[in-house]
């Protein structure tokens, strides 16, 4: 039997897209070789696999370079497209609206950068901002299910894995709560069940390391500001 291609994933820890990626390959089942990279120092394999952007997450699959996180978890879903597990629905309509609600996270990153990057006098704005867009996520695509596909981890879910994990550490930083059970009480339980499942308790960087990188990227931002 011919071996299979070696998956290589380029990251770095604190990247929520990168940990999109590692929570489709291992509910997947793919054996990867993980390779972190320190971005001040980018390696010349991440630039070249990914001389557009020079950043991470990227897939190599058989030498072949995959780049952008929700470009590389489709690839990983028509690559692998093991039925035990998979993270797209099969009905057609059913499919358009997971990469809708996909798209419509995406869009609203900007309103999340945002956020994190306010002032003291600009904080309480920017969260109302990001408040209207969870209630739209919580209400519309999020409903009575457990997870946004149904009753299983989907695509949709790894695109929106962020908020159980790195939203928080950003909300700490800010001084500002968003995601709190009275305001949000699907969306927070939706929190708690996703950071439950195996695969993804096992693959979440640790709370307290994750919290001081986000300290130091807003006072970065701080000093940028009074520059």
């Amino acid at each position: 039997m011919e071996e299979s291609p070696v998956v290589q994933l380029y990251g770095f820890w604190p990247s929520p897209y990168v940990y999109r990626v590692i929570w489709a390959l291992k509910l997947k089942g793919i054996e990867y070789e993980y390779i972190e990279e320190n971005l001040p120092t980018k390696s010349p394999s991440l630039l070249q696999y990914n001389p557009v952007h020079k950043k991470v997450p990227v897939l190599v699959h058989g030498g072949k370079p995959v780049a952008e996180s929700m470009v590389i978890l489709e690839y990983i879903e028509e690559t692998w497209p093991d039925q035990r597990n998979p993270l797209l629905p099969s009905d057609p309509y059913e499919r358009a609206t997971a990469r809708f609600w996909i798209d419509f996270g995406q869009r609203k990153r900007l309103a999340v950068f945002a956020f994190f990057r306010s002032s003291e006098e600009d904080k309480e704005k920017t969260a109302a901002q990001v408040l209207e867009a969870l209630k739209i996520i919580e209400d519309r695509a999020l409903g009575d299910k457990k997870f946004f596909g149904g009753n299983r981890i989907g695509l949709v879910d790894l695109s929106f894995g962020w908020l159980a994990h790195w939203f928080g550490a950003m909300q700490e930083t800010v001084g500002v709560q968003v995601l709190e059970p009275n305001n949000l009480p699907r969306l927070h339980r939706w929190t708690m069940d996703f950071k439950q499942e195996p695969v993804i308790k096992e693959n979440l960087p640790d709370s307290k390391a994750l919290l001081a990188h986000f300290k130091r990227l807003r006072e970065r931002f701080t000093l940028t500001k009074e520059i």
